[in-house]
């Protein structure tokens, strides 16, 4: 089995988002992710979207498609990615309307991270490589 290149983790989260074409807009302007895919229903719903983030891929759709999981809005998991600079996309996505939950900080574990609630729900946790 070959899994294309942009997919090259075996596990992707997938969330169900209240509005998925504004959080992908979101997304877009707070993170910088681009967009690769979106597939819509006749409603206009979006059934499945597939964004990244620097090298990692996040599926979305909205939470009222039959696909989704009953009662779907936010998530109880935290999605974790690697970025070049962690001061200023945190800086940029709070700009854009996210709320800051921890700030840049250096961590004993080799990262600087900072937290932040995307305005659908989700907890981003973002990490920069540091030496320690």
């Amino acid at each position: 089995m070959k899994i294309p290149e942009h997919h090259k983790h075996a596990v992707i989260p997938h969330v169900m988002v209240d509005g998925a074409a504004e959080a992908i807009k979101f997304y877009v302007a707070a993170f910088g992710a681009s967009e690769r895919l979106r597939l819509e229903g006749d409603d206009g719903r979006i059934v499945h979207a597939e964004i990244s983030i620097h090298d990692s891929a996040l599926m979305l759709g909205d939470a009222d498609t039959p696909f989704s999981p009953p009662g779907a809005t936010g998530t109880s998991v935290a999605l974790h990615v690697y970025v070049p600079d962690v001061e200023s996309l945190s800086t940029q996505a709070v700009a854009t309307g996210a709320e800051l939950l921890s700030p840049p900080t250096d961590m004993p574990y080799g990262v600087r991270q900072s937290m932040l609630r995307d305005p659908f729900g989700h907890v981003w946790i973002f990490l920069t490589p540091i030496a320690i």
